[in-house]
């Protein structure tokens, strides 16, 4: 278990579930289980760790491409390129963030929506009415490029109402904006993007392991 985007304190994050060795669930049926069982926003199962050769799974869905899965397995496994069904990422560490080189066109069946105020984005129910993948999004400071931004699947199985932080929507609004961004997501999470001369985005973050969840009380 993963937190990726996190604050600079090391809170927040969206959690992300990574199956290390893909051949303990080896086929679409035990994957899509799994990633239902564990309900977190994605869970990657690495099918080649040297090759890094990767499957994204949502809840009720696999996935060609997906960004913050991408910056979590890359910081895990510590390699330089991933492997995707969408195609090649570059990955790269600086230290404190990992990151990851994508293509916009990749990001599919998200759309933003800009609100006047930072204030409007906070008070927006989770979720807010309507139809598809939702990225809301206010100008916190346009000058310094910050951001503050919420994200909403709006998925008919309903499991995630609000994603904590989402990495190929960061993608999607940096490329709209064409401009490098530092964006406050969700409860605190932190996503930085900057756009690249040959049309990819280049998004990163901070990654720490997740504890493990607490058992529950027994009766």
């Amino acid at each position: 278990m993963l937190r990726v985007f996190c604050a600079g304190d090391g809170r927040y994050g969206n959690l992300l579930g990574v199956v290390r060795d893909g051949r303990t669930c080896p086929d679409d049926a035990s994957r899509q289980a799994l990633a239902a069982e564990l309900g977190y926003s994605e869970t990657v199962f690495v099918d080649d760790p040297e090759r890094g050769v990767v499957d994204i799974r949502t809840p009720g869905t696999r996935m060609s491409f997906a960004g913050h899965p991408l910056v979590g397995v890359a910081w895990l496994l510590d390699i330089e390129e991933l492997q995707p069904p969408a195609g090649s990422v570059w990955a790269r560490d600086d230290g404190e963030f990992t990151w990851i080189t994508a293509r916009p066109e990749w990001v599919e069946g998200k759309r933003t929506r800009q609100y006047d105020s930072v204030a409007e984005v906070e008070a927006l129910p989770a979720p807010p009415p309507g139809e598809g993948w939702l990225y809301a999004w206010a100008w916190e400071d346009e000058a310094a490029g910050r951001v503050r931004a919420r994200g909403f699947p709006r998925r008919p199985d309903g499991v995630i109402a609000e994603d904590e932080a989402t990495g190929s929507a960061a993608i999607l609004l940096t490329a709209e904006l064409d401009r490098a961004l530092n964006i406050t997501q969700g409860a605190g999470s932190q996503i930085l993007t900057a756009p690249g001369a040959d049309g990819t985005i280049e998004v990163g973050g901070r990654v720490r392991f997740a504890p493990p969840p607490h058992p529950a009380n027994p009766a």
